[in-house]
């Protein structure tokens, strides 16, 4: 226990200020606990090694103590996000005009094959730098290109190289999943590089369910339920896995709470009422879903069938790295389709169903509870692991005035704002500036030379083919009206007579 006695403060001046083991107070902090729908206002949340120790107002400290000044700033949880690719980081922004069936030929028939392990580690390790520094501090690693254990051994030490939390996501799009899972040599890695009650990092598999009556995919299932291991699978996604996928895994038994959907945008009722029914979790990835076409970010269905929500970015060779921009998008979409079904019934909304502060909570607690780590992280609860990002900026007015917390989160912070990352008690990020254990450069300089063995293997041409899709002529609409031209001189509102 902390003692009750008010020793003079310990205010932080520097990186230098949080030495290994030494309590760290946050002080006169806007507070979303997301254990509570009410924000605590001029709040104190103390840590004492990896752990949340107290919450409250002028809380009495530890002798000793780092204290952090949160004044006008908001603490809320770490954020969460529940499948992204990570080692496609290192590929950047490529795809930014794709649409899915562009991805799937450039990864799955063209150039996914040339991701060596050291392209792996080198996408990985920026993804796990760049999460820290916009508050994520766990991250579930939907690595879907270990095409061999070279690979999954290099997604595994970018990991670790990082002071992150994570969750391993085994998977190989090159490969049939009832192969690569049920085989002694993934059991193999299973047992030498992940260790049972370690919350640092976690694995997972992570296989796509065919429409197959035979249903091949049993074998992947079984591994999963031999080792205790969670699955998470693509599932909704228009053109390439269905509702009969869900039906497979529905008849065969393997529906449970253990899943996670990642998508979910194309299925049916009845696949909705069968997740509902089975207590699964649905990933949401709402600036994929608006733009790859896997179809409409699916908020509406799981809200009405009460099925958990998490969030996540999916892949920045496309989109963003954020939930800042999950969180805006999710709930601009949720909007936009209730505002587009009412005008086609010529009708107002004059509800907001989905609420700012559900949202946050999906990008917290949702992603905690998909990620089976309900009990360690995704709020701000005493005796739980102390993961927290502070959104402050005293340089930004888009940070003055806080008066609705949850829809500052979402609507006027970004990931400039975040001031302060802590994972596991431990300061990675302080004054807008990541500390040393996050290795930037290291990473940069290896995603240069991922790069550059892309640039040359593919050669020019496919290169700036990737960047620029063929864009098919478009057929103009004919006008009834016709425009007059504009004289010239500076009225240029006077049409020629």
């Amino acid at each position: 226990m902390h003692s009750p006695s008010d020793p003079p403060r310990q205010t932080v001046t520097g990186p230098h200020d949080f030495a290994p083991g030494r309590p760290v107070v946050f002080r006169h902090a806007t507070v979303l606990t997301m254990d509570s729908q009410d924000a605590l206002e001029d709040g104190d949340v103390l840590v004492i090694g990896d752990r949340i120790d107290a919450l409250g107002r002028n809380l009495a400290v530890p002798e000793g103590t780092a204290e952090i000044d949160a004044a006008g700033g908001i603490l809320m949880p770490g954020m969460i996000d529940s499948h992204r690719h990570m080692y496609q980081t290192a590929l950047r922004g490529i795809g930014a005009d794709w649409t899915l069936s562009q991805y799937f030929v450039f990864c799955y028939l063209n150039w996914g094959k040339l991701f060596r392990p050291q392209d792996i580690y080198a996408g990985n390790l920026l993804a796990a730098v760049e999460a820290l520094d916009a508050g994520v501090t766990t991250t579930l690693d939907w690595s879907h290109g270990l095409q061999t254990l070279d690979h999954a051994d290099a997604a595994v030490d970018a990991l670790q190289a990082t002071p992150g939390r994570y969750v391993l996501a085994y998977g190989n799009l090159l490969g049939a999943p009832w192969e690569w899972a049920a085989g002694p040599d993934f059991r193999a890695f299973a047992a030498r590089r992940f260790t049972a009650g370690d919350d640092m990092l976690g694995l997972q598999l992570a296989f796509d369910v065919t429409a197959d009556p035979d249903f091949p995919e049993r074998k992947a299932f079984e591994t999963a339920r031999d080792l205790g291991l969670r699955v998470t699978t693509h599932a909704g996604v228009w053109g390439a896995t269905n509702d009969n996928s869900i039906r497979l895994m529905w008849e065969h038994g393997f529906m449970t709470p253990d899943v996670t959907y990642v998508h979910a945008a194309s299925l049916s009722q009845d696949s909705y009422h069968r997740i509902a029914a089975t207590g699964g979790t649905v990933s949401v990835s709402s600036e994929s879903e608006l733009n790859a076409g896997q179809g409409y970010p699916p908020t509406r269905h799981l809200r009405k069938h009460g099925i958990p929500v998490s969030l996540s970015m999916d892949s920045s060779m496309w989109w963003s790295a954020d939930l800042f921009s999950a969180m805006r998008s999710t709930l601009s979409a949720d909007r936009a389709r209730d505002h587009l079904e009412a005008h086609s019934r010529d009708e107002t909304v004059v509800h907001n169903h989905l609420r700012a502060e559900e949202v946050v909570r999906w990008a917290t607690t949702g992603g905690a509870h998909a990620l089976g780590l309900s009990s360690t992280v995704g709020s701000i609860t005493v005796g739980k692991k102390a993961d927290l990002v502070l959104i402050k900026n005293d340089r930004s007015p888009a940070m003055y005035p806080i008066v609705h917390p949850y829809g500052h989160v979402v609507f006027q912070a970004g990931r400039g704002d975040v001031h302060t990352v802590m994972v596991n008690g431990k300061v990675v990020k302080y004054e807008h500036t990541l500390l040393d254990a996050a290795p930037l450069s290291a990473a940069r300089a290896a995603v240069a030379e991922t790069v550059e063995h892309f640039r040359t293997s593919m050669g020019e041409k496919e290169w700036k083919a990737a960047q620029e899709p063929e864009l098919p002529d478009t057929e103009q609409i004919s006008n009834p009206y016709t425009y007059t031209s504009w004289e010239g001189g500076n009225d240029r509102h006077k049409p020629e007579k």
